[in-house]
């Protein structure tokens, strides 16, 4: 089984926030919701100058994902042949239970449809042979898509 996972290059990010704005308009989500976040830490100093440090935030897509087991309808999934944790919307009831679950925040509240949204590292894209939206419109192009082997277990122990 693949297993994919976005990768950040810290050393090339400038917060831009590219990939936060075109996920959003990708998936059509109202304000509230943000699947992927780049989050400011502090100041390095990077080619000898100091610059701001920015973490890429997004799904983990665990091995064992506590989203998917605290779900009580099934409508968090993983995907057998790539690994990738998504939400069937349809079977969703909007109880909350995997927002509560993930110790990542990942899971997130969609107000405007009252069920939870997560990063699907673009499915339908990648189901073309395409680049999921964050890892396309990365401006310093520090985002990649890696396939690695092994993938985060459950939350921090």
């Amino acid at each position: 089984m693949s297993q994919y996972s976005i990768i950040q290059d810290m050393d090339r990010c400038i917060g831009c926030l590219s990939c936060e704005v075109y996920c959003k308009e990708n998936k059509q989500l109202p304000e509230g919701p943000r699947l992927c976040q780049i989050v400011m830490f502090g100041r390095r100093v990077i080619r000898g100058l100091p610059r701001e440090a920015y973490v890429y935030m997004g799904c983990f897509h665990c091995q064992n994902a506590a989203c998917v087991a605290a779900c009580p309808t099934r409508a968090m999934k993983k995907r057998e042949s790539d690994g990738i944790v998504y939400v069937e919307p349809d079977l969703c009831v909007g109880c909350k239970a995997c927002l509560v679950a993930c110790p990542w925040g990942a899971a997130q509240w969609d107000p405007r449809s009252e069920k939870a949204v997560k990063c699907d590292l673009c499915k339908d894209r990648m189901d073309q042979g395409l680049k999921p939206v964050c890892v396309t419109v990365c401006t310093t192009q520090c985002l990649s898509l890696k396939e690695i082997e092994a993938p985060p277990q459950r939350g921090p122990r």
